[in-house]
């Protein structure tokens, strides 16, 4: 008893003596999407290449900032005199560091012709917040208290909102 190997009745199967019977199925076009975590690359096409069209975490993160020291320095502004702000990822802090957090933002006084500088550190403030309201609150905290700490005076006087995040 000879057996026969089972009838696959797909569609792409060439009736008997037709001549393109030798031909195989193509198989369906695959996409990038080969572990169902959605398709990969880019939304947009950049219009300039290697820069990307869409806004990055990064340049949100430094367009948040900047509001927040623009609204600072148009209340402050002469008596804080020559100050720089920047905004770094991470913190480098020493190999033998013991404490148990990491630092949010950092104060550099100025001296003679140098300026004063205040660090604001993205990974961890966006490490600590769920959500862009918590990011902005957050944000707007970490730079009141550093400016507050260059004048010697209390974070409430610099923003008044920073004294009603902390009644909640």
């Amino acid at each position: 008893m000879v057996s026969t190997p089972p009838h696959d009745p797909t569609p792409s199967q060439a009736p008997a003596g037709d001549e393109s019977a030798d031909v195989v199925p193509s198989r369906p076009r695959r996409r990038r999407d080969r572990r169902e975590r959605g398709l990969r690359g880019p939304g947009v096409r950049p219009r300039v290449p290697g820069r990307p069209e869409t806004r990055t975490a990064r340049d949100r993160f430094d367009d948040l900032v900047l509001a927040v020291v623009a609204e600072i320095e148009e209340r402050w502004g002469t008596r804080l005199g020559l100050i720089e702000y920047a905004v770094e990822d991470t913190p480098q802090v020493p190999d033998d560091w013991d404490d148990t957090q990491v630092p949010l933002s950092s104060l550099v006084r100025g001296a003679g012709a140098r300026p004063a500088r205040i660090v604001v550190f993205r990974r961890p403030i966006e490490h600590r917040t769920s959500s862009r309201s918590e990011l902005e609150a957050l944000v707007l905290t970490v730079v009141v208290e550093q400016v507050a700490e260059l004048l010697g005076i209390d974070p409430e006087d610099v923003d008044p909102r920073v004294g009603e995040e902390d009644d909640r």
